[in-house]
């Protein structure tokens, strides 16, 4: 029993901490250029980024509504904004990982939001470097990026004061984020890391099927209550794939979200689920927003050539009959 209580005790102090995974974020970020972003809310407005550089200062708050923490920091948000005056823009980011517009306008009516929120592709999250929810992102009247973290606290409180007091002649701004609009439709000649140092070459170069599965380590405990059933949909897709990913006639790749996922969450998912086809974690995500995937699980399958055949959120029965006949083609 003491020895059990040790384990459970040092597995809590290795996991990584929302805190962490927003200073992982920060990291090569604070005190560099913000990105000039255009940004559309949710009710169709346009938001220009790099206008409020050198005006104003810029708080821009990534949440979702299934987060319990960005639950409980709402009520800091709705003061943040109502205190911010015409020196702050304040701009609600929804991460749009398995969220969707009627989600967060249900939610918005729930509590009374009054600031501006955007539905992200992606986009906004990659620029900032998303690695967790709620992720604060404090950019100062100079352009530049002042600060990033997790807590809604003195630090966060300090950092909004001090962005609005940052104002420079020299005022710096980012170049623009290019955007496409189009998913990958094949797949592309990209050798990708995996968990066990064995690189995936993404390109068809040895004529089979391949298989990309976008899954979180997280999904099948975390959103039990909130969301039961992605939950239900995350646990019966990663038991089918376990066993269809035995076929060698197939290649198969999970992609793990690095949005509140570590390297070590993702080892300790692929243990405890004796997961055999290889993993790969995401943290930039570069490979959701390339395929423009924003809902795990998603099963991307490619055919022989490499072109993508199919697109499934969650389980398709005739999976494996459907993977045989590409396989013998």
């Amino acid at each position: 029993m003491v020895l059990l209580l040790l384990m459970l005790v040092s597995a809590l102090v290795q996991a990584e901490t929302g805190e962490q995974h927003a200073q992982a974020a920060a990291h090569g970020l604070i005190g560099t250029p913000a990105p000039r972003l255009v940004l559309k809310t949710i009710d169709g407005q346009t938001i220009d980024l790099a206008s409020y550089y050198g005006k104003k200062a810029v708080y821009l708050k990534f949440w979702a509504t299934w987060c319990v923490p960005c639950r409980e920091q709402m009520p800091h948000l709705k003061h943040v904004y109502e205190q911010a005056g015409s020196d702050m823009a304040v701009i609600a980011v929804d991460v749009g990982f398995d969220d969707t517009v009627e989600d967060v306008r249900r939610y918005r009516s729930e509590m009374g939001l009054k600031m501006p929120i955007v539905f992200d592709d992606g986009s906004v999250g990659e620029a900032f470097h998303l690695r967790v929810t709620p992720q604060h992102v404090v950019i100062g009247r100079d352009g530049r990026i002042l600060y990033i973290g997790h807590e809604a606290n003195a630090k966060l409180d300090a950092a909004l004061l001090a962005a609005r007091k940052s104002a420079s002649p020299n005022t710096v701004a980012a170049a623009a984020v290019n955007d496409s609009e189009v998913a990958d439709k094949q797949l592309p000649n990209l050798a990708v890391p995996t968990l066990s140092g064995i690189t995936f070459q993404l390109d068809a170069a040895n004529n089979h099927p391949t298989v990309l599965v976008f899954m979180s380590p997280w999904c099948e405990t975390y959103l039990a209550q909130s969301r039961p059933a992605v939950a239900a949909s995350c646990r019966a897709v990663r038991e089918q794939v376990t066993a269809l990913s035995r076929d060698d006639h197939v290649r198969w790749l999970g992609v793990a979200s690095g949005l509140w996922a570590g390297k070590d969450d993702l080892r300790a998912y692929q243990q405890e689920h004796h997961l055999t086809m290889p993993l790969a974690l995401d943290d930039s995500g570069a490979l959701f927003r390339r395929f423009r995937v924003m809902h795990v699980p998603t099963l991307l399958v490619f055919d022989a050539q490499g072109k993508l055949v199919q697109r499934i959120e969650g389980v398709d029965a005739q999976l494996g009959d459907e993977l045989k006949a590409l396989s013998a083609i």
